[in-house]
This record gives structure tokens, C-alpha cells and sequence, in this order.
């Protein structure tokens, strides 16, 4: 094999032009890998490192991306999209997309529901010539997605970790958080208020037809296969089952007998995307300097800590970094649920926003991080302070 290369230079050039265009244009990949990379130099691996990987989450994952894609091509969402079509006003749709993200996010976690909810605003406002839109919107729903699943133990995965270790019990949890919930609520309807300012009456009017394409005999079987199989996935991460395993090879072998093109379409780089985060934050996280250095860093600083800490390994594993060195729940996880409104790192789910955006609309992860940046700082100013003085 090397000898076919060696006589073939013009195909080493070219595999390796085709490998940095995948780079360019995947930046969130670009940017984990480095990230994983570099920390295994800083901290060599050993089989703990696979062992401390999210296994669960990475599984939930394909099985979700891999279900949607069947949903998109069956045209599942059509009657959805039918009704919600109808609803006119462009405040008032959005209102509706946002709020829906903000209240089912409780129940199926933060990113579940933008994997739901943000390939319909999509699919909705380039259907009506709205596309203008799509990016404040999309950064709307990923910020009701962050402050909608804080609310619940089971939310968001920081959210359901801390839970189990503290032994707080669930209307305790729901209380603590229950004020920033409806402040964010307030807020979002403010936000998307201005951005509706100059035209409130602005209506959304769907003229490609083929938006909602009706169900055909045909196709009943597949649409029931892919209806009952996001119904178990749904149900697995509610309830957090320990089978787990079995639930992915079950959806797995599902679709490889019935449908197996879809395997192909699931989209393996957000996984991998993923997966190097995961590596990255695991590696930091078993460095003994680090951890020696946190231990006499967080106690009496924990709001402030999370957040920071969130944009360089996420708020997930920054959760499980934190924990050990700290008895001030509230002031923990009040930062880590707002560490996501910093930066795209800061939360997984902004992670998964951006990249069913750079899916759309290939060579635009720039503009989703510039408008998703400066919307969300800005929702963060407001609710930094308030948040500080309830945690102290």
C-alpha cells in the first residue's frame, strides 16, 4: 500500500487537500480534536481515560440523529408543520418554537429538544422567506433549551449528576431553581419582543408546498417504526435506564434490517465531535496538578468557577471536576447552568445547535458562533448579578 502511494503522489495531494477542506469546514470538530490531542500530551492515557468517556450520551445521540433523519425522510414532522405553519405572526410563531424547546427541554434534556425543534424553524422560515430569522431564533431556542432544563433534576445531565450526589430531594432541587426558570421565561419573551420591535405584525406565509407533504399508504410502516422507535429512546432518557446498551443495539439492528440507508445519512461528526470533547475533558480531568490546584481554588467561589471552567471542558464534566471541592450546591449549579450563555463550549446542547445549523447551511459556523455569541452574552449580563446574590 505505501509503495501505490509513493508511485502516486498526486493522490497523497489530494487525500490530504480533501481532509483539511473536512477540517475548514467542520470547525467544532477542528477545535475538539486539537483540544483531545494536546490533552493527551498533557496527561498520557491509560485505560481510565475510555472508562470516564459518556458513553451513555454518545449512544443517546446516534440513536436520536439517527431516528430524525428517518423522521425527515418519511416527512413525519409534516403534520406538525402544518399546524404551526398556520399561526401567522412571526412574533407569535416564534414564541411558540421557543417556548416549546423551553418547556419539553425539562422533561427530554437541553439538547434533545433543539434536535427536535431547530430543523422545524428551519425547515418553517426557509420555507416563508424568513431566513433572516433563522439565526436569532435558533439562538433563542438554544438559550431556552439551557435555562428551560434547568428547572428538573433529569433537564440537563449536570443537572441530573448533581442531583444524585447531593440527595437533595426533587420539589427541594425544583424550588432552588424554580426562580431563575421564570425569570429566564420573562426574559426570552423580552428578547424576542425587540427582536420583533420594528415589525410585531411581521406574518410568516408558507408557499412551498412540498413543506408539508401528506402521508402516503405507503410509507405507514416506516413512519410507525421510527414513531415507536424515538418513543423508546424518549423513554430511556427519561427514566434513565441502565439498559441502556441493550435500547442502542435494539434501535441499532431496528434500523439496520428495516432501513439501513439512514445509518449512512446519521451524522458521525457531531459524534466524533463529541467523543474528543469527552477525551479532552477526561484527560484534564485525571492531571493531579490540576486537581490539586482546584482543590485549594473553588471552596467560597463555586459560581464563578463553574462558569469559567465550563468554556474550556463543558458543563457537563465540569460538574463532575467540581463536585469533590464543594458543599454549596446552589452556588455550583447555578453557575453550570449558565455557563452555556458564554459560549458555544460552555454547553453541549450549543454544541449540537450549531452543528444541525452548519448542516443547513455548510461554511456558516462563523455567523451561528458571532450571533449566538452576542445575543447570549447579552442574556447573560442580565442574569449574572441576580443569580450571584441568590447563590450567596
Amino acid at each position: 500500500m505505501f509503495l501505490i502511494f509513493m508511485h502516486k503522489p498526486d493522490t497523497i495531494i489530494l487525500m490530504f487537500n480533501k481532509i483539511i477542506a473536512v477540517f475548514k469546514k467542520e470547525l467544532m470538530l477542528s477545535v475538539s480534536l486539537l483540544a483531545a490531542i494536546i490533552s493527551l500530551f498533557i496527561t498520557p492515557p491509560t485505560k481510565e481515560l475510555f472508562a470516564n468517556i459518556d458513553w451513555r450520551t454518545l449512544a443517546t445521540l446516534f440513536m436520536l440523529l439517527s431516528v430524525l433523519e428517518g423522521f425527515k425522510k418519511e416527512n413525519i414532522f409534516s403534520p406538525l408543520l402544518k399546524r404551526t405553519s398556520k399561526i401567522g405572526k412571526m412574533k407569535w410563531l416564534t414564541c411558540f418554537l421557543v417556548f416549546s424547546v423551553f418547556l419539553t427541554s425539562m422533561f427530554v434534556t437541553n439538547d434533545v429538544s433543539l434536535i427536535i425543534f431547530v430543523p422545524i424553524t428551519i425547515i418553517l422560515f426557509r420555507a416563508g422567506d424568513k431566513e433572516k430569522y433563522i439565526l436569532p431564533v435558533l439562538t433563542l431556542e438554544n438559550i431556552a433549551a439551557i435555562r428551560g432544563s434547568l428547572l428538573t433534576p433529569f433537564g440537563s445531565p449536570q443537572n441530573l449528576f448533581l442531583f444524585s450526589q447531593s440527595g437533595i430531594s426533587a420539589p427541594a432541587f425544583m424550588l432552588m431553581m424554580l426562580p431563575l426558570w421564570i425569570f429566564s421565561a420573562f426574559l426570552l419573551f423580552i428578547f424576542i419582543s425587540f427582536l420583533f420591535r420594528k415589525n410585531p405584525k411581521e406574518v410568516l406565509v408558507i408557499e412551498d408546498k412540498n413543506v408539508c407533504i401528506p402521508w402516503e399508504k405507503e410509507g405507514r410502516f416506516k413512519r410507525v417504526l421510527y414513531i415507536s422507535l424515538f418513543l423508546i429512546v424518549i423513554t430511556s432518557i427519561v427514566t434513565r435506564t441502565s439498559f441502556w446498551p441493550y435500547v442502542t443495539l435494539f434501535v441499532a439492528i431496528a434500523l439496520l434490517i428495516f432501513d439501513r440507508k439512514i445509518l449512512i445519512k446519521t451524522d458521525y461528526i457531531l459524534l466524533l465531535t463529541f467523543f474528543c470533547f469527552f477525551v479532552f475533558s477526561s484527560s484534564i480531568c485525571r492531571n493531579p496538578a490540576i486537581s490539586n490546584f482546584l482543590k485549594n481554588s473553588v471552596a467560597g467561589h463555586e459560581y464563578i468557577w463553574s462558569i469559567l471552567l465550563s468554556q474550556i471542558i463543558s458543563n457537563v464534566p465540569a460538574s463532575i471536576v467540581l463536585w469533590p471541592f464543594t458543599t454549596n450546591l446552589k452556588a455550583l449549579i447555578y453557575g453550570l447552568d449558565s455557563a452555556g450563555l458564554c459560549s458555544i463550549i460552555g454547553s453541549l446542547a450549543s454544541v449540537i445547535n450549531l452543528r444541525l445549523y452548519n448542516k443547513e447551511y455548510p461554511g456558516k459556523a462563523l455567523a451561528f458562533i458571532k450571533t449566538f455569541t452576542w445575543i447570549s452574552l447579552v442574556f447573560f449580563a442580565i442574569v449574572v448579578i441576580p443569580q450571584l446574590l441568590i447563590c450567596k
